[in-house]
């Protein structure tokens, strides 16, 4: 039973967690930005460094992490490397943006490493551990419950995202119901204006 709730919890801590390293190679001409979309009331935490490759001058960063209205949760100038963390308060798409800010190589590339984590992944789960004095299948559980919620609010998302979109699909197909309709209608009284206006010109005429 214990090894069953092991593996259940593994999976859905699979399923629901997003923590990943990404590596970047900026240019020294353009902006490179990573982005993501999260649900509102999700903690996210971000890591990131240069990673150096004997460059002839140290490259600095400039980062500045933007929330879907354009708030900005994090901005520092001249780093080489630093560390951020937010809650987030809306739905949407979180982007993180760096540029190289000094005078670098413009044909060498400047590396950067990010480390991006959102949810789930973001606990310390050792720590929890010796704070609520938790081991074995306690803790095993005590993470099954946290990713269950997480699925749940996960669920509860897509759903409402899904209803919306249904909206939005019955709201467009009603317009163009309506603007078929409308122009059917403009087609059939131009048709039969040109078929009075026709019949009147060749009376005048006094061809039929």
């Amino acid at each position: 039973m214990a090894q069953r709730s092991l593996v259940l919890a593994v999976v859905l801590c699979c399923l629901v967690t997003s923590g990943e390293a990404v590596w970047l190679e900026l240019s020294t001409t353009a902006t490179k930005c990573f982005s993501e979309e999260i649900q509102s009331n999700v903690v996210v935490i971000g890591d990131y460094s240069i990673l150096f490759e004997g460059y002839p001058t140290r490259p600095v960063l400039s980062v500045k992490v933007t929330s879907p209205y354009g708030n900005v949760l994090h901005h520092k100038d001249k780093v080489d490397q630093g560390k951020f963390s937010f809650n987030t308060k809306e739905t949407g798409i979180y982007m993180a943006c760096f540029s190289v800010d000094n005078n670098v190589d413009k044909e060498m590339g400047v590396n950067l490493n990010l480390e991006w984590k959102i949810g789930i992944a973001t606990k310390d789960w050792n720590a929890l551990a010796k704070t609520e004095r938790l081991e074995g299948v306690a803790l095993e559980v005590a993470k099954l419950e946290t990713a269950v919620q997480a699925i749940h609010e996960n669920l509860l998302y897509l759903k409402s995202k899904e209803a919306y979109m249904r909206d939005v699909s019955d709201w467009t197909n009603f317009k163009i119901t309506w603007l078929s309709l409308m122009s059917l209608a403009v087609c059939i009284i131009a048709s039969i204006v040109q078929l009075w206006h026709l019949k009147r010109f060749f009376r005048k005429k006094k061809l039929i």
